[in-house]
Formats: C-alpha cells, structure tokens, sequence
C-alpha cells in the first residue's frame, strides 16, 4: 500500500472557529477501503488459519509465551469495531516542532484536541481520520471478518 498522493487536510469553522477535519479528506482513503472490501473474507480467514502457526510463534517470540495471537486479534478486532462513530468532524491542531531542521512533511504531525479522542488507541484514531463512512465500512469489513474467524 502506498501512501495517498493528497495531504491531510483540515478547514476552519468560520471566522476563529475551530479548525476540523475537511469532509473532503475522506476521499483519500477510499481507494485503500475499497481494496480492503474487495478481500473475500473466507478466503482471507483461511489463509491466515493456514498460516496462524507461524503468527503464534512470532507472537510468543515477541513476549507472550502462553498466550494466543488469535484471542489477540480478536480483541483488536473487537476494540477496533467498538470505534464510536464522531458525530461531527473532530477538532484538530498542527502540533508545533521547534528545532533547526524544518519539517519536510508538517501535515501528518495534526492532533486531536479533545484529549479524550488523542488518548485513543492508534487503531481507532485512524478510523476516526478515514472519515464516517470509510469508518462504517472497515468496521462492517472487520465484523465480516470477524465472523468467518470466530465461527468453527
């Protein structure tokens, strides 16, 4: 997967008004959630059934011997689907970063300002970032999978 062409973008709600995340932005990441709508869930599950021993062993190498990467995943899943839906654009801020060296990509270092929606996993501000129709999509695409995971 490639990095999207356009950048972040943001607008600001009139004059002084908080500055959001742009409808518009959305649209960068549609290609990528389309993609991920088009994986055949089964077919998906099975193959990583086929390989689940090999992620076990990384899992375990990793530092949780004794533990399943498939109830791990699951959780993640789960959390992940859990996501609340904004129901308004999220406020955010460019995150200032003093130094000599001049940030060569300063769009991607944005922030939300209510600490509560900055505190988030990575996961769910991601989904929070995609917009709220690409986040309905990956969670109906995680649901989805998650069903043909579970089932025996």
């Amino acid at each position: 997967v490639n990095p999207t062409r356009e950048k972040f973008t943001t607008q600001r709600q009139g004059s002084g008004g908080a500055e959001t995340i742009h409808p518009d932005n959305s649209r960068r990441y549609q290609p990528v959630v389309s993609l991920i709508e088009s994986v055949d869930s089964a077919q998906a599950v099975k193959t990583y059934r086929s390989l689940y021993p090999l992620f076990q062993k990384a899992y375990e190498e990793l530092g949780f011997p004794g533990r399943y990467f498939n109830d791990r995943l699951v959780q993640v899943m789960d959390h992940l689907i859990a996501t609340p839906v904004p129901a308004q654009a999220p406020a955010v801020h460019l995150v200032e970063v003093k130094g000599s060296v001049p940030s060569v990509r300063p769009w991607v270092r944005y922030e939300f300002d209510d600490p509560e929606l900055q505190s988030l996993s990575a996961g769910r501000k991601i989904l929070i970032r995609v917009g709220p129709d690409n986040q309905r999509r990956l969670q109906a695409k995680l649901a989805d999978l998650r069903q043909h995971l579970v089932k025996p």
